[in-house]
């Protein structure tokens, strides 16, 4: 019996061993993916806000503060109607990809994606205006650590994080409504409890998400499967990072006037 035992469990170990190295694999290219898009936000952040600002009043529209002025592009993305396509094209691109990426190509999704991460650096380039180069940059570091702690603790947890999920889906929607509340209200007091509970949430969701992503792979999807559930993961956990360093940055950051 024993000698009919043997290939069954070297078989079963070759399969695991298979696994594993597709997990791993699939991973790397969700953190690749990731990782891109939050550079190119970035850098697409930083050289919009050095377009629409200037320290030369000859080509200024408008004052910011600090000796700081807006050209004509930065009057036009941040002060007229437009500003408000500029806020909501994220939230478009994130629709288009949730929604119709099954019926996308593995290359337009993957092309959907660098453009939404394109326009969301648009979206972001007024953080520039309102806070320090430096708070920035120490908040990115900060949320970058942070994250990265949560989603090697979503990998590694044997505990199912799923119920946690539901939780956290919860009071993500009470923030996001929160949020929409206080545009009107204006109130400091709620900016302040909504970017606490924001942080907590967002690391829960790092590990959720992590965990979620990595549940959801099978050796069994084919390349372009894999592809399209790559970028999905990728966008899950971009926006987890996105979120947590802007509610950081909302309590941490240091602005300019």
């Amino acid at each position: 019996m024993a000698e009919f035992d043997r290939p069954t469990v070297a078989a079963g170990a070759g399969s695991a061993a298979v696994v594993d190295q597709g997990l791993r694999s699939y991973l790397l290219r969700v953190y690749n993916y990731m990782a891109v898009g939050l550079v190119v936000t970035g850098l697409v952040a930083y050289f919009v806000y050095a377009a629409a600002t200037t320290t030369d009043t000859a080509n200024a529209v408008a004052q910011v503060g600090n000796g700081l002025y807006l050209t004509s592009f930065g009057a036009a993305i941040y002060t007229s109607a437009l500003r408000y396509v500029v806020i909501f094209a994220p939230l478009a691109f994130v629709l288009v990809l949730s929604f119709g990426i099954q019926r996308m190509s593995a290359a337009a999704a993957q092309l959907a994606f660098w453009a939404f991460a394109a326009v969301m650096g648009l979206s972001l380039s007024s953080i520039f205006l309102t806070y320090t180069g430096t708070s920035i940059a120490r908040t990115f570091f900060i949320s970058a650590a942070t994250f990265g702690a949560m989603s090697l603790f979503g990998y590694t947890t044997r505990r199912d994080l799923s119920g946690f999920g539901s939780f956290l889906l919860m009071g993500l929607i009470g923030i996001i409504i929160a949020s929409i509340v206080n545009i009107w209200l204006a109130s400091s007091a709620l900016s302040f409890g909504i970017s606490i509970l924001g942080v907590l949430i967002f690391v829960g969701l790092t590990a959720y998400d992590t965990q979620r992503i990595k549940l959801g792979y099978s050796s069994s999807f084919g390349s372009d499967v894999l592809q399209k559930s790559a970028i999905m993961g990728a966008l899950s956990l971009y926006l987890d990072f996105i979120n947590l360093f802007l509610m950081l940055l909302r309590l941490t950051g240091s602005q300019r006037n």
